[in-house]
């Protein structure tokens, strides 16, 4: 038996003794999870560092600090979130009583993406440790001693019977995918989402899928345009763009189209600085062929700022295009990077036409006062999540669920919402033994026909 079989079947041996259940079990390896990021946070700061030069204050925000209040929310919660709900029970069950119980579905198996390491394997696996699952977690092996550092402070710290780190690269995640779990948890590209969703579909698991898609920013005149732009630019540059719910585009309305650009400009100098080489606010590209791909997106004719790509050191500066039409090639797909093309309108029924041309984005943002615009677009094009003046800010709120739709993913979590998503939601009817009405029994006859009729409806 290989290893990875032998950690799967330890696991769902674990899970089918109950052991991982157990409330007062589960907040103990909640805590206790927390500890050890405490305890190690200084080893974790160092290797993300070294793979992509994201600086301490920026891990925390985006990566750490997340984890800590999904753990947070989890514990102060978790005995109500467990506790069976009662719903009313309908004339045809008369004397009975109907409740739900969360139950957990097992071995969870969670795949990180490589933009944000830390987050996307981890506050996933608190959702499922806080259901009651065991999790086997395979972090991407692009940022290679973010992986490490995971699997270190893991495997050192956790029973792989319970919570285990498995490293690799495709050969790994294909031998994971050929064994049967409750669920499976993936974030990343929608192509590999859908070669994740038919290695499931051989066993019937169900699947988390959290993938991406080209995010629009609609820009009205009637805002702040120097708060909105600022807004803009940190959000859509955080991380250097590598952030699958960053704006990926822009709409602007023609009349402040410029104007908008050049504030664009002066908030984004202001947030980066004049080197992005030498901000501690700027991470890396990945590796060399995601700037290679992000490279040939930058057409020099319709550069408005920035534009520059330093090969050597895997860093594309922050870039604004200016002039962009829906048949270049930056609209052609998701971004991903420190991209951010630029399209003015004057139609906003033409505009949502061609937004919902596209396959449904993550995410959505829309930055005007007007509650008639808003709403509109609100109702017209579907997303997984979104702001109205802001932009990636709903992510921080652990009560809105996070999740796709249609291309951009299925299911959702963060907070109660990861709770149920890794826990089958169980009905139960409850019966008394007082009263036994003969009506659903033979013989049939009218008058029981004309009362299932008063019943039903």
């Amino acid at each position: 038996m290989n290893k990875l079989k032998q950690i799967v079947e330890k696991q769902k041996a674990f899970s089918d003794a109950g052991h991982a259940k157990n409330i007062l079990f589960r907040k103990e390896q909640l805590k206790l999870l927390k500890k050890v990021l405490k305890e190690n946070e200084k080893y974790l700061y160092e290797a993300i560092f070294a793979d992509v030069r994201k600086s301490k204050f920026e891990a925390y925000l985006t990566e750490l600090g997340i984890i800590y209040h999904e753990i947070d929310y989890a514990l102060k919660n978790l005995q109500k979130w467990t506790h069976p709900k009662k719903v009313k029970t309908d004339l045809s069950n008369f004397l009975g009583r109907s409740f739900i119980i969360s139950e957990p579905y097992g071995t969870t198996l969670i795949i990180g993406a490589w933009n944000y390491p830390y987050q996307l394997v981890l506050a996933p696996a608190v959702a499922a440790l806080a259901a009651g699952n065991t999790a086997i977690l395979k972090p991407s092996e692009l940022p290679s001693r973010t992986s490490a550092a995971l699997k270190k402070i893991i495997n050192e710290n956790f029973d792989s019977s319970y919570l285990h780190v498995v490293e690799g690269g495709v050969d790994v995640t294909t031998e994971l995918l050929s064994h049967p779990y409750g669920k499976i948890c993936f974030t990343g590209s929608t192509q590999v989402g859908k070669v994740i969703a038919r290695a499931a579909a051989e066993t019937l698991t169900p699947t988390l899928l959290e993938l991406g898609g080209k995010n629009p920013c609609f820009v009205f005149p009637d805002i702040d345009i120097k708060v909105a732009a600022k807004r803009i630019a940190w959000g859509k540059f955080l991380n250097a763009g590598q952030t699958c719910i960053a704006p990926d585009y822009l709409l602007i309305h023609s009349s402040i189209y410029l104007e908008f650009l050049e504030e664009l400009k002066i908030q984004t100098s202001i947030i980066i600085g004049s080197n992005p080489l030498e901000s501690e606010s700027y991470v890396r590209i990945i590796n060399d062929r995601n700037v290679q791909r992000l490279k040939k997106l930058i057409d020099p004719k319709k550069v408005f700022f920035g534009g520059k790509v330093f090969e050597s050191e895997n860093c594309i500066e922050p870039t604004i295009l200016k002039d962009v039409t829906w048949d270049d090639m930056c609209m052609k797909e998701e971004i991903f990077g420190p991209i951010l093309p630029a399209i003015q309108f004057d139609n906003l029924d033409l505009t949502i036409a061609k937004v919902k041309e596209s396959s449904k984005p993550l995410s959505a943002y829309i930055f005007t006062n007007d509650k008639s615009i808003q709403n509109r677009i609100l109702n017209e094009v579907s997303f997984g999540g979104g702001c109205i003046n802001d932009v990636v800010m709903h992510f921080a709120n652990t009560r809105l669920p996070f999740g796709g739709v249609g291309g951009s993913g299925m299911g959702n979590y963060h907070g109660e919402h990861g709770f149920k998503t890794f826990s089958h939601q169980k009905s139960v009817l409850k019966k008394s033994w007082w009263i036994e009405p003969n009506i659903k029994y033979a013989p049939y006859s009218e008058i029981k026909s004309r009362i299932l009729k008063y019943i039903f409806g």
